[in-house]
């Protein structure tokens, strides 16, 4: 016991002194484990911390002791510190250890949900993407095979490329054309129909107008003809009027 304490202390002035390197392993020693516990501990969630707010960075840190106690911490937009359970306390420089509260357990769930979507969203990248191109190259020979299939229906419409058609099919064909060519009929006749009817009325309106012209100016004729039957009449009238003579002035 007494050279492992002589060992400690002589490993513990070395790293004051900046000598050496600790080799990494377990530590025995009960209480030097501990001790070394709670510092390495507070040197992680202080570096933690300050890359959170130097760098506006979200941090998640979750430590399990040997006693099974849970230690963590969460940057949060509210609270910004250190977030342990209060047996850490005593193991925190002053000022920095702060109980855990809902919103700061919150925030550490949130963000494993974040990682664990973030981890999922990766592995299943290549998968997804495979998968969406192997739908895509599907649908495009689908719309290949049917513009093709559209093109050489329209080429047997006009009559061409008739020659790999069976007689089955020619009757199909001629049944389509013959039905195209019916709709087509009727709907040239149902356009021919109403341009009649529409000329139809447009020559009964005209006419209707020449009427009511040619009324008004038979009304204006014989109007005139009434002023001028009346218009000899008054000047005979006027003319055989007797005149007067004054005897005193006639020579």
């Amino acid at each position: 016991m007494e050279f492992q304490s002589d060992q400690s202390r002589e490993e513990t002035s070395d790293r004051r002194n900046g000598r050496g390197k600790i080799e990494i392993k377990r530590i025995e020693n009960t209480t030097n484990r501990q001790v070394t516990f709670c510092k390495r501990r507070n040197g992680l969630l202080k570096k933690a911390y300050e890359l959170s707010v130097l760098c506006d960075a979200e941090v998640a840190l979750i430590v399990f002791s040997t006693r099974g106690r849970l230690y963590e911490y969460s940057n949060n937009s509210v609270i910004r510190g250190f977030n342990v359970d209060q047996s850490s306390q005593g193991c925190l420089p002053a000022g920095l250890a702060q109980p855990i509260s809902a919103s700061m357990k919150l925030s550490v769930k949130e963000t494993i949900e974040r990682y664990k979507k973030a981890s999922s969203d990766t592995s299943n990248n290549g998968s997804i993407s495979e998968a969406n191109t192997q739908y895509y190259q599907q649908e495009a020979s689908k719309l290949r095979a049917l513009i093709s299939n559209l093109q050489n229906e329209n080429r047997n419409m006009y009559g061409e490329a008739l020659g790999a058609l069976s007689l089955r099919e020619l009757k199909n064909l001629e049944g389509r054309v013959e039905k195209g060519i019916s709709r087509i009929r009727s709907k040239k006749n149902e356009l021919l129909f109403a341009e009649i009817e529409y000329m139809q009325k447009r020559q009964e309106i005209d006419l209707h107008h020449n009427n009511q012209y040619l009324r008004a100016k038979i009304a204006e004729t014989q109007r005139v003809q009434q002023k001028m039957n009346l218009m000899p009449e008054s000047s005979d009238f006027e003319l055989g009027q007797p005149q007067t003579f004054d005897a005193r002035n006639f020579l």
